[in-house]
């Protein structure tokens, strides 16, 4: 038997579990840390490198306290993050700044002329990562960071994401060269390909803005996927962390592909890792383009394969809105929603609160609920928003499969589903398929997984995920459901289309009302309020 650390930093806070090879899930901690947020302006969203170790040192503690063991116990420790998490450091690796977080959003200027020099320069890597450059993106925060902070300029020496920062921090790595660069975050957000040569050119990068001139040669380090090690745990941390010096630690990768890994996905899964933004998560045997994806990326998710990625700005964020405009909770705003049927409130929305994430990758949407009326409560809000988070994700699904991604089982990951019954059904009925649903918790079991193989205790991931993930239930969907959701979806597609690109021609949209008052009256086995009919 072994015994190994998993990692799991969320938006809001951390959580660390101690996993035995033969036992599993031995205790976990957590410990939170704060999230900046302006309300003058609604894309920051900041968080402090501090204050996540600060976070990291408490769970794990908390953890082998919870564990029943000593520290020394542990053989290795693995780390996954939020993607797109961005922070510009010094010479010796120290931050000049706080994190971009996932969700700031100030780059979308930047973005928008990535992509457009990108594209008048048939740069091929930007094709790779969906045709769009993204606001959330590496290259676009570094350059809003450069435009914004000219007074540091000087000091800047690279830029991390989270998930090598912490790696970095951990390992006790002060030179740039020796740094770890996960090829998870590298190849999903900065348009990094070993089969491109790396980065963008630097003639590319100068072309866009001066201030890139030598950023390229800045951002170098150790080019890995997870099976390979970062470094050792220094001394200084061993000491915050109560764990022993010299423990393995691997590259690390983003939340959601470890998540997908905990999940047990295998070739032809999709995991959907519903949290407070949804991460859409496959694996393929071959690289193909799919536009308007995260990116598609040899040996991000599983070394042996290649990772395909998309998703949505916004879910959790979004039933917490709602909850919150309402001066409740989502658990008791919850209270009920299993009455619903498909349809039935009349509402029709679109899950862009925090922008369109895949695949129409556009910053500058908001959410839209169409269909209201004078009786309409948050709970109906509510159960519109699961529904539209579940069209959102049948439309990046049909967009995968549409490009060659095999969808043969739909997972649902990630902490929402594993407490919200309704959401499983509502996607098992949207997406006409049976869904998935992890019979245990999995929070951080991804991390666990890889600890164990750069401790040594299974060779391969597969190995891992039969000794340790808890299987699956499964949610069947409704026939009577699906056929109201045959009728509905094409509406929303319509409109997701029709709104939500910059260049959209004009809609025939006199019909969606009437339909959606037709729709949720024939839900209700009766007329709608109003309706011409009685």
């Amino acid at each position: 038997m072994s015994t190994v650390a998993g990692v799991d930093f969320g938006t809001l806070s951390v959580r660390v579990s101690i996993f035995d090879s033969a036992k599993g899930r031995l205790g976990a901690a957590s410990a939170e840390y704060p999230l900046h947020r302006k309300k003058e302006d609604p894309d920051y969203a900041t968080q402090s490198h501090a204050d996540h170790m600060a976070a990291l040192a408490k769970a794990m503690r908390g953890a082998t306290a919870a564990a029943g063991i000593q520290g020394d116990a542990v053989e290795a420790i693995a780390l996954d993050t939020t993607g797109s998490s961005v922070i510009p450091v010094d010479e010796k690796l120290n931050p000049l700044d706080d994190y971009y977080l996932w969700c700031d959003h100030r780059a979308w200027k930047e973005a928008a002329e990535i992509t457009q020099a990108a594209r008048a320069a048939s740069l091929p890597a930007i094709e790779w990562c969906g045709g769009i450059y993204s606001s959330e993106w590496g290259w676009a925060k570094l350059l809003h960071w450069l435009r914004h902070n000219p007074a540091k300029r000087a000091q800047f020496a690279t830029a991390l994401e989270h998930c090598d920062m912490v790696a970095t921090t951990l390992c006790g790595i002060t030179e740039a060269v020796d740094a770890p660069r996960s090829v998870c975050a590298m190849g999903h957000k900065w348009m990094w390909s070993a089969a491109l040569g790396g980065l963008p050119p630097e003639e590319f990068l100068v072309s866009l803005d001066p201030l890139l001139a030598g950023i390229r040669d800045k951002l170098a380090g150790r080019y890995a996927t997870s099976d390979q090690i970062a470094g050792h745990l220094s001394p200084e941390w061993a000491g915050k962390l109560g764990l022993r010096a010299g423990i393995p630690i691997p590259v690390g990768a983003f939340d959601a592909h470890w998540d997908a890994v905990g999940a047990e996905v295998r070739l032809g899964d999709v995991v959907n890792v519903v949290g407070t933004s949804t991460c859409i998560v496959a694996i393929g045997e071959k690289p193909n383009l799919v536009p308007g994806v995260c990116g598609v990326v040899p040996g991000s998710v599983h070394p042996g394969y290649t990772g395909i990625e998309a998703g949505l700005s916004a879910t959790g964020d979004i039933f917490d809105a709602i909850a919150r405009r309402a001066g409740t909770t989502v658990a008791d705003l919850s209270n009920g929603l299993e009455r619903y049927r498909a349809g039935e409130t009349g509402l029709l929305r679109m899950s862009w609160d925090n922008g369109d994430r895949t695949v129409l990758v556009n910053p500058e949407l908001s959410g839209i609920t169409l269909g209201w009326r004078l009786t309409h409560t948050a709970q109906d809000e509510l159960f519109a928003a699961i529904e539209g988070t579940a069209f959102h994700t049948r439309v990046i699904l049909e967009r995968m499969q549409h490009h060659g991604v095999p969808v043969s089982r739909i997972i649902n990951g990630g902490g929402i589903p594993q407490k919200n019954a309704v959401l499983n059904q509502v996607y098992a009925n949207v997406l006409g398929k049976p869904i998935l649903v992890p019979k245990g918790d999995i929070t951080s079991l991804g991390s666990a997984i890889f600890a164990f193989l750069a401790a040594g205790v299974f060779k391969t991931i597969e190995e891992a995920q039969i000794a340790l993930c808890p299987g699956h239930a499964t949610v069947e969907p409704q026939p009577d459901q699906v056929a109201v959701y045959e009728e509905l979806y094409p509406i929303y597609r319509k409109l997701y289309f029709g709104f939500g690109e910059r260049r959209s021609t004009g809609l025939e949209i006199g019909d969606v009302l009437p339909e959606l008052r037709r729709i949720a009256a024939q839900a209700r086995g009766g007329h709608s309020v109003g309706s011409s009919a009685s």
